[in-house]
């Protein structure tokens, strides 16, 4: 799909924690058609435009998902909130991004996300279950503290609900947890410390990664090891921060990743 440009209203804007905000926008059903996975570019002015995945499947509804970081000593983190609770109408970019979820494959899926990096494998694991994968389906979901799970009661549906989710939780602070329901598994440390540590062989999974340029080449840097099919690993990271090799030779100690342009995208900063 070609991206344009066209415009939104705003319908809804959510406080979900004290740094995460959910926005819904509505458009036009066939003008707002993208694949699960992509993303679009919002413009703050004629010269700025932020990229945000969006974080529902397209169910022809004409309604958009986005869930946005909430930086208040970041100038454009700022403004953007205040632009997205005052505007009625936006200014939007879309479809964007070629990590998008293959739904011709039945391999089974490992997602691995870092913060709100999360909306992207929203979309994509709702995308799966339209589409009836039979898993397994693996969430991995990376933050810095507990309280960042910000949509954790959805995962945690997911799990209940069906038995091919397993749902992974990684905090890289500890804090004490009254419970873990079926199908959840609770982590502490950083991401790819954790993959190496419980993950198994990933030879014959699809894996997608969202999160900042570090975060995705640590971890594709600790699946090598386990498997991982470099013709079957995706990420929006690989077209505006590249790495090459993608997947360094044995003898090759693995490049410092490149930092994204203007940090892409908020997001993918946890």
């Amino acid at each position: 799909m070609t991206p344009k440009t066209l415009t939104c209203h705003v319908e809804s804007v959510e406080d979900l924690t004290p740094d995460v905000f959910r926005v819904h926008l509505a458009g036009r059903r066939e003008a707002i058609a993208h694949a699960p996975g992509q993303y679009l570019e919002l413009k703050l002015d004629e010269e700025t435009w932020v990229p945000f995945s969006i974080a529902n499947a397209h169910a022809d509804d004409g309604i958009i998902e986005l869930h946005v970081q909430h930086w208040p000593e970041r100038s454009n983190s700022a403004r953007l909130r205040e632009i997205l609770v005052h505007a009625a109408q936006l200014t939007v970019r879309l479809p964007n991004g070629g990590c998008v979820l293959d739904t011709h494959s039945r391999r089974p899926l490992t997602l691995i996300a870092a913060g709100t990096g999360f909306a992207q494998m929203k979309a994509i694991v709702e995308a799966a279950l339209a589409n009836d994968h039979p898993g397994p389906i693996r969430l991995w979901w990376a933050v810095k503290s507990p309280r960042d799970l910000y949509l954790e009661s959805l995962a945690l549906h997911w799990a209940a609900q069906h038995a091919h989710i397993e749902v992974h939780t990684v905090a890289e602070e500890s804090t004490t947890v009254t419970s873990t329901p079926p199908g959840v598994t609770r982590h502490v440390g950083r991401i790819d410390a954790v993959l190496a540590e419980t993950l198994g062989d990933v030879a014959g999974d699809d894996v997608y990664l969202s999160g900042s340029p570090g975060m995705v080449y640590a971890c594709i840097d600790t699946l090598v090891p386990l498997g991982l099919d470099p013709e079957r690993v995706f990420s929006d990271v690989f077209a505006y921060a590249p790495r090459v090799p993608l997947i360094p030779l044995p003898d090759d100690a693995p490049e410092s990743a490149p930092l994204s342009p203007g940090e892409r995208r908020l997001e993918d900063d946890a």
